[in-house]
């Protein structure tokens, strides 16, 4: 008589569910993590996740202020100017190009430190 083996056991999480247990599981496979937490009671350490978000606020800023900026149309115009020929140099246009430097420079101090990486 052959011993019949169970099924495998399936489970469905909403995507709240799974979205929790991958933050909780870091850069650990997601069924190791769950296997883990159910019979042992305790999952190994966190190592750094798969999302290195530190600051989720922060990076919310930062896409509200990218979303809210003309930059990439304003860029593109300048540079369709600059290949035509037909971008004058004049101390309005140079304030306006330092202008969206600095835009451009605070967004990404912003992202590094949200991201929770080191500038170079």
């Amino acid at each position: 008589m052959e011993i019949k083996r169970p099924s495998p056991f399936s489970l469905r999480l909403s995507f709240e569910q799974r979205l929790r247990l991958e933050r909780e599981a870091g850069d650990m496979p997601l069924g190791a993590y769950i296997l883990e937490k159910v019979f042992n009671g305790e999952a190994a350490p966190r190592r750094r996740g798969k999302n290195p978000v530190k600051d989720h606020q922060a990076l919310a800023q930062v896409l509200g202020k990218l979303g809210q900026s003309r930059l990439s149309s304003n860029l593109n115009q300048l540079a369709r100017s600059a290949n035509t020929g037909s971008l004058p140099v004049t101390p309005d246009t140079e304030a306006a190009l330092l202008e969206a430097v600095a835009e451009i420079r605070e967004i990404r101090r912003l992202l590094i430190e949200a991201l929770n990486l080191e500038a170079d």
